[in-house]
C-alpha cells in the first residue's frame, strides 16, 4: 500500500504532492514501483495535526483519484479518510477502499457506506485522535488491549453489514502509542492474526524508528524522516515474518525488494511486480 498525502502538513512529505499532476506522477510510479494499492488522503493525522473540512479534504483528494482511476484502469485506490462524505465522493471518483484511521468511529454513516458499497475497509486502532493521541498514551497490555479494540469494531462492522471478507485490521503503530508499545506489538503481532482478518503495519519513516536509529549512532535527537528507510525495512519484514499481510509505506519499491527477500527466505513467494514503466521525471 503506497503512501500517497495531498496535504500541506504530513509529516513525512507534506506539500510535496499537493498539485494534481505531481500526485498523479506519484502515484503512477508507486504503481510502478509495485503497488498493490496507491492509498490518497487529503487531511494529516501525524500527531498534534488538527482537523480539516469536508470540502477542503475533498477538494485535495477528488482530482487525484478521478486522475489516477482513468490512467491505471483496474488499479485499486484507497481513500484515507473518516468522513462518510469523503469516502462517498471518492468512491463514486473511482476509488474501491477506505482506509478509516478512526475504525467507523467518527462518522455514523460511515458503515452503511461501506457496506453498500461493498468497498474493502481498513480499521485502525488509535488512543484518543490525532491532536491528542500522543499525550501519555497508556496501556495495561497493549496488545491485549488493541486485539480486543479491533475485535469489536470488526464486530460492530459485521453488524452494520460489512462483509467480514471486506475487513483488514490496523494496530496503529505510533497512534496513542510509545516506542515501548510500538516494539511490543510488532514483537506480539502474531497474537493479532487470531482475528482472522488481514493485518496491516505502517511503520514507514515514524518517529520512532528516528529515535531507535538516533541511539544506536550515540544522537540525542531523532533521526530525520529522509534517514529512516532502514528502519522501515526491518520493521517491515519483522512483521511479515510475524503475519501482516499489508504494508503501508512510502518507499514502495525498497520495502517490495525487501519483502521478496524474507518471502523467499521463509520458503514463500512475493507476488511478481508490475512491469509498467517507472516515471523518470
Amino acid at each position: 500500500m503506497g503512501i500517497l498525502n495531498v496535504t500541506p502538513d504530513s509529516f513525512s512529505d507534506g506539500g510535496r504532492y499537493l498539485r494534481r499532476e505531481a500526485a498523479l506522477e506519484h502515484g503512477a510510479r508507486m504503481l510502478a514501483e509495485g503497488a498493490d494499492i496507491v492509498d490518497v488522503g487529503g487531511e494529516s493525522t501525524r500527531p498534534g495535526a488538527r482537523p480539516v473540512s469536508a470540502a477542503q479534504e475533498l477538494a485535495r483528494v477528488a482530482p487525484v483519484i478521478d486522475g489516477l482511476a482513468a490512467a491505471h484502469p483496474g488499479a485499486c485506490i484507497s481513500i484515507d479518510t473518516s468522513k462518510a462524505s469523503v469516502a462517498r465522493a471518492a468512491l463514486d471518483a473511482g476509488a474501491s477502499f477506505v482506509n478509516d484511521v478512526s475504525a467507523l468511529r467518527a462518522d455514523r454513516e460511515m458503515a452503511a457506506l461501506v457496506a453498500a458499497s461493498g468497498a474493502q475497509c481498513c480499521l485502525m486502532h488509535m488512543q484518543g485522535e490525532p491532536r491528542t493521541m500522543q499525550l501519555e498514551p497508556r496501556y495495561a497490555d497493549v496488545v491485549d488491549e488493541v486485539k480486543a479494540f479491533l475485535h469489536e469494531r470488526l464486530s460492530f462492522a459485521v453488524r452494520a453489514g460489512v462483509c467480514e471478507q471486506q475487513v483488514l485490521l490496523d494496530p496503529g503503530i505510533g497512534f496513542g502509542k510509545t516506542l515501548e508499545h510500538n516494539l511490543e506489538l510488532l514483537r506480539r503481532l502474531g497474537e493479532l492474526r487470531a482475528l482472522g482478518r488481514p493485518i496491516v503495519i505502517g511503520t514507514s519513516r515514524k518517529s520512532f524508528l528516528g529515535r531507535i536509529a538516533a541511539s544506536s549512532r550515540g544522537l540525542a535527537e531523532p533521526v530525520g524522516v529522509g534517514a529512516r528507510l532502514p528502519g522501515t525495512l526491518a520493521s517491515s519484514v519483522l512483521a511479515f515474518e510475524r503475519g501482516a499481510s499489508v504494508f503501508r509505506v512510502h518507499d514502495v519499491g525498497p520495502v517490495r525488494e525487501a519483502l521478496a527477500v524474507a518471502a523467499a527466505t521463509l520458503g514463500s513467494r512475493w507476488p511478481a511486480r508490475s512491469t509498467a514503466k517507472t516515471p523518470t521525471s
